[in-house]
């Protein structure tokens, strides 16, 4: 072969192995960058599509299991099967056995928190975990001991089980160590008492937990952590224990097609013949046994979207005004009184101031905001010519309509009747502003002041409102109106206990001429003040330590323990200006069950109400409330139930198994309405801003709000998504930094 030859066809393979080190080249540095940056936002989007939605305990809004993630303090939901409340009514208590069966549909062991609403009065004192062929019954410890021994059985592997409080009304019960493809039954016990009110018995059963607002820290007497509100967004993290940190909410979407079922059966016993027996919001069927039994069980299965009530009356034409009950138990004996006073017409020229405070804020609308303004309307339509009144309505801003309260004129009734006509719900529940506007009494000092108060009641902050009240009551009183499907009802009665005045349910708009009429008929008969109770014995423990006011068909419901049942109990008051009093035998009272706890959890809020009410100090609040719930097996914010397996049943370092289920919004309520809260709305500080100001903004609302999806804490992905991106954008503009230069050498 020539040179020239040879020196070409070198060349011709110099610049074939040229082209061919630029291709790899050009795949190197361009097209595998190119790669990295798809596959990362391809890791990323699956990486959300496969995590499931993040909860916290006060996040739940109906009974759940809750499976312990990789996330301290987080949980994902596993599936629910069933949940069955069996309810013995006996006299003036209600005994109920709430059981859930769950199931672990997974090849792997888990750790759950089952979460469940119960009345607010519930004196919670048992519970026993089944897990196949075992029974685990647990036992009251305090708090903290009982958390050290759950968390030393889990490390060793043993199935155990933890209930705590973490509001007066809602629970958490711990399991560990659920295994394989087991199933679960947790069954709780709890003693609640039969509510009297105008001339109807009544039992609540909670289904569900709504949506809690977390307010914004705007309070001038109460200093927490500063929070930002809204609804559903936890903005702090609260500990575990705490009753009452933000709350954030997981719910089912409006377009999927899910129920949590419920059944329900009630054996009802009254101590007496029964009449119109009625469940309020659900269909059920009634089967007589005879003239004093029934059972009552749900037509079919419910949804978990709705508190259940059930009412009845006694037969007869009139009350009794007396019912009195006793039950023995060790070596004491405890009593149950309802005592209700007499029909006294008021005044005809007593002068009364009224304020009415309606809550339209975002969880109102639907066919709650429908309710409470027709429960205004009614009460405006009822003022007399010598009353004075205000309006004040609140979501997350304030109006008071008139700056302050003023004549029941015709003009004036008309005006504000105009104005509630024309309220819509929307924004957040900044309570706490709407509460320091209606307790300001500095204009007037004389008269009757009540306090009409329509709302849900779903916020977070109630111990906020409770002390608010507590501080600045002075001689008004607070009627609370619960309007809805599901509302607050431990704020409401707190609330209403505190203030010195009543709670009313509104939750169906077929309910407001009724409900509404029966508050009037309290507001306007003369209220008996100054009761006291005395004994002809010695050493007998009542409750309530603090006597409420009495009200038109709201009896006074004590509760005692004593040696011995007999002598006389006697109660007197005022009615007006003429005395009252009502002596009763105590060798007299019928048997009943279960009033031993009801006075031991009505002893536990007492220790509460005198701690608010700084009668004493917190520690020796503690110290009672320890003591009681000890004696007498209740869960409280200082105690617990424990429950340990002693046989060791998970293998070490074996990892969690993880599901996650959706809850359902309360019946009744606007998902939209709900999450279509504008972020430009904001708290107007002082109670007395001008309603100008609100009715320009609401000029403002009548546009179709931007609804955001409700907001869950999600998990951070376990890929270095956002790394790689970066690396394959930086390698990629410095491959093309180096062609650039590569190119300029070949052309010069």
């Amino acid at each position: 072969m020539s040179p020239a030859i040879r020196h070409s066809h070198n060349n011709a393979r110099a610049i074939s192995l040229s082209q061919f080190c630029k291709f790899i080249w050009f795949v190197n540095m361009l097209l595998l960058p190119i790669l990295a940056v798809v596959l990362s936002l391809l890791n990323v989007a699956s990486a959300r599509a496969e995590q499931p939605a993040y909860v916290t305990p006060n996040a739940v809004q109906s009974g759940s299991l809750l499976l312990q993630s990789g996330e301290a303090g987080q949980y994902i939901e596993a599936p629910r099967l069933a949940s069955d409340f069996n309810i013995d009514v006996s006299g003036p208590t209600a005994r109920a056995r709430l059981s859930q069966v769950f199931e672990n549909p997974t090849n792997g062991w888990v750790e759950g928190l089952y979460v469940f609403p119960l009345p607010e009065d519930s004196a919670v004192y048992s519970l026993k975990m089944i897990v196949g062929d075992r029974v685990i019954v647990a036992d009251i410890k305090e708090k903290q001991a009982a958390r050290e021994i759950y968390e030393k059985a889990k490390s060793e592997g043993k199935k155990a089980a933890l209930i705590e409080q973490q509001r007066p009304n809602i629970f958490t019960n711990a399991v560990a160590n659920l295994g394989p493809n087991e199933k679960l039954v947790i069954q709780i016990e709890y003693q609640q008492a039969v509510r009297l009110s105008d001339n109807r018995f009544s039992l609540r059963v909670p289904l569900v937990v709504a949506p809690r607002y977390n307010p914004e820290n705007r309070d001038p007497i109460v200093e927490t952590a500063d929070v930002q509100g809204g609804w559903g967004q936890q903005k702090t993290k609260p500990a575990q224990s705490s009753d009452n940190g933000p709350i954030e909410t997981p719910l089912i979407m409006p377009d999927e097609d899910r129920i949590n079922p419920v059944t329900i059966t009630i054996n009802l016993k009254a101590g007496f013949p029964a009449a119109n027996i009625k469940s309020l919001y659900h269909p059920v069927k009634i089967n007589q046994h005879g003239e004093l039994a029934s059972t009552i069980t749900l037509d079919g299965k419910a949804t978990a979207d709705r508190d259940f009530v059930l009412e009845w009356q006694a037969a007869e034409s009139e009350m009794p005004t007396v019912g009195l009950f006793r039950e023995h138990v060790g070596n004491d004996n405890y009593l149950l009184a309802y005592i209700t006073p007499p029909r006294i017409k008021s005044p005809v020229n007593e002068t009364r101031e009224i304020i009415f405070v309606i809550d339209n804020s975002g969880s109102m609308g639907g066919t709650s905001i429908k309710q409470a303004k027709a429960s205004l309307d009614y009460a405006l339509s009822r003022l007399k010519p010598t009353d004075r009144f205000n309006v004040i309505r609140f979501d997350d801003t304030l109006t008071k309509f008139f700056d302050d309260s003023v004549p029941a004129t015709a003009l004036n009734i008309t005006n504000a009747r105009d104005y509630v006509s024309a309220l819509e719900a929307v924004g957040g529940t900044e309570m706490l502003p709407a509460l320091h506007a209606a307790l300001d009494d500095s204009h007037q000092k004389n008269g009757l002041r009540q306090i009409v108060f329509l709302t849900d009641g779903e916020i977070s902050n109630e111990r906020q409102m409770l002390d608010v009240i507590a501080s600045r009551r002075d001689r008004s009183r607070l009627f609370m109106v619960g309007i809805g499907s599901a509302p607050n009802t431990y704020l409401m009665n707190k609330a209403s206990e505190l203030g010195r005045g009543t709670f009313t349910h509104i939750g169906a708009v077929e309910e407001v001429d009724q409900r509404m009429r029966e508050l009037f008929d309290k507001l306007e008969s003369p209220v008996v003040t100054n009761v006291k109770t005395s004994f002809s014995q010695e050493g007998i423990s009542l409750t309530p330590g603090l006597l409420p006011d009495l009200y038109q068909g709201e009896p006074l419901v004590l509760a005692a323990r004593t040696k011995q049942v007999s002598g006389t109990m006697t109660v007197e008051g005022t009615v007006g200006s003429r005395p009252w009093t009502v002596t009763l035998p105590l060798d007299a009272a019928s048997p009943a069950e279960g009033i031993s706890k009801i006075w031991a959890r009505r002893k536990i809020d007492d220790a509460e109400v005198d701690m608010k009410l700084g009668k004493i100090t917190e520690l020796a609040a503690d110290t009672r409330i320890l003591s009681l719930a000890l004696e007498h097996h209740l869960v409280t914010r200082l105690t617990s139930l424990v429950a340990v397996d002693q046989t060791p049943s998970r293998p070490a370092n074996t990892p969690l198994t993880r599901a996650d289920i959706p809850l359902q919004l309360p019946a009744g309520w606007d998902f939209e309405t709900l999450f279509g809260i504008r972020a430009d709305r904001s708290v107007l500080d002082h109670a007395d801003a001008g309603k100008e100001q609100i009715l320009a903004r609401g000029k403002n609302r009548t546009a179709a709000p931007n609804i955001p999806a409700p907001v869950m804490s999600l998990p951070q992905t376990a890929t270095p998504a956002m790394l790689n991106m970066l690396q394959g954008l930086g390698i990629m503009f410095i491959g093309f930094l180096i062609f650039w230069l590569a190119r300029r050498k070949e052309n010069a």
